[in-house]
């Protein structure tokens, strides 16, 4: 549940500052009659969104046996190649809200409503697809209770956006981001892993060695599992949130802290330390 709240949160919230950061431009500059554009064009891509993710589904739910596993592994890289993609980008692009500002007072100054209708829709859709994917590969790592994680961090999302908007809150969008850019890079790396997994034992990956180590504990007598096993509640959330492997195989533990090297050494080159 836990992951799938942070990246509903992350994600929502981000639909919602940039909704908030074009109605607060438009209010300040008098041009409050493309506000129903802003809101077509958004509501729009919520359902765009909705419809990507009852394609999705769908689709996974087609697969069995091998192809489903490869099916899975695919999901995952794709979900941590655009994870850390979105990282990056965010990285390099510190002032989000005066980006977008730029952008909205070309199209208000050049009178286009449609290009207006675009910058909301592919913004939005944007953040919408992106949350359909990730929570997608979120649930191949672990399916407990991933739908009311997504939820709870969707509604958080939209109080904080309107708290926000409302300016009764002055937070540091920038540092929320950059705190959770850091949990979604150690999602990223558990999705690479996982992948690897996947793809070992539809076996187009070979299995060089199965286990680096087992500290999985024995399941309990009833047949639970206990707290730290991997299945267990709280190996569970260690799992989705941290990719955690209580007996991992040697390439999915190279991928996993190969992948953590390579985006540390180009977050240290954007954000050196001083």
């Amino acid at each position: 549940m836990v992951p799938s709240l942070i990246i509903a949160l992350r994600e929502t919230l981000e639909a919602a500052v940039i909704i908030s950061v074009i109605i607060g431009y438009l209010n300040r500059t008098g041009q409050q009659k493309h506000k129903k554009t802003v809101v077509l064009s958004a509501v729009l891509a919520i359902i765009a969104s909705i419809i990507g993710a009852f394609l999705f589904n769908t689709l996974a739910g087609g697969f069995e046996g091998r192809a489903e596993q490869i099916f899975e592994g695919i999901t995952m890289i794709i979900g941590a190649i655009l994870l850390t993609t979105m990282i990056l980008w965010m990285m390099g692009h510190q002032n989000i809200n005066q980006q977008l500002e730029n952008n909205l007072a070309k199209e208000v100054v050049k009178k286009r409503e449609l290009g207006l209708f675009f910058l909301v829709f592919v913004s939005v859709l944007r953040e919408g697809i992106e949350l359909v994917i990730f929570l997608g590969a979120a649930s191949l790592v672990s399916k407990d209770n991933n739908l009311i994680g997504a939820i709870l961090g969707i509604v958080l999302a939209i109080i904080l956006g309107y708290v926000i908007f409302s300016g009764l809150m002055k937070a540091n969008i920038n540092k929320f981001f950059s705190i959770t850019s850091i949990l979604l890079i150690l999602f990223a790396a558990g999705l690479i892993a996982h992948s690897i997994h996947e793809f070992e034992e539809a076996g187009i990956i070979p299995i060089v060695i199965e286990h680096v180590w087992d500290i999985n504990p024995a399941m309990n007598i009833n047949g639970s599992y206990p707290a730290w096993h991997e299945n267990g509640w709280l190996g569970s959330i260690l799992k989705g949130l941290f990719g955690y492997n209580g007996d991992p195989s040697l390439l999915e533990l190279i991928g996993y802290f190969v992948y953590l090297i390579i985006i540390t050494a180009i977050w240290k080159k954007v954000h050196p330390i001083k």
